[in-house]
């Protein structure tokens, strides 16, 4: 059994985001990596999830930003505690309106949710990867 979610989990982890346009991150992050290409981790964010005035669970997930360039990846790494905060206000809204711990994530809706924040927090970013998302229930 063990054995058999391994195998779902690296299949789930290969298969692109819907909406992403099957972006893959590689290179550094938050310089000018493989391919010239600008991008800018960021930690681990954690919500919850809220259904009938009670925690139900929560969402985890992981973004990497891609930035027009090397200065504005640079910014935004100088700024990481302003999008963070841009962030986690729209993965609460998200998961307030579209989550529940017992299905699975709407990546795809998350995908352009997490695009509109933080494109209109920092213009400079070009795209906002999704490398890892889960629900998990209480």
């Amino acid at each position: 059994m063990r054995n058999l979610l391994a195998a779902l989990a690296l299949a789930t982890a290969l298969v692109p985001v819907p909406g992403s346009g099957g972006a893959h991150a590689s290179g550094g992050g938050g310089g000018a990596g493989a391919g010239g290409l600008n991008l800018v981790p960021m930690d681990e964010v954690i919500v919850p999830i809220i259904e009938a005035d009670r925690v139900a669970g929560n969402m985890r997930f992981k973004l990497v930003l891609e930035a027009h360039d090397a200065e504005t990846a640079a910014k935004a790494t100088a700024e990481m505690p302003e999008l963070r905060e841009t962030t986690v206000a729209a993965a609460l809204e998200f998961a307030r309106l579209n989550a529940s711990g017992l299905r699975a994530i709407d990546a795809e809706r998350l995908d352009h949710d997490m695009n509109a924040a933080i494109k209109a927090a920092d213009p400079g970013i070009s795209r906002v990867l999704i490398v890892e998302v889960a629900a998990a229930h209480n």
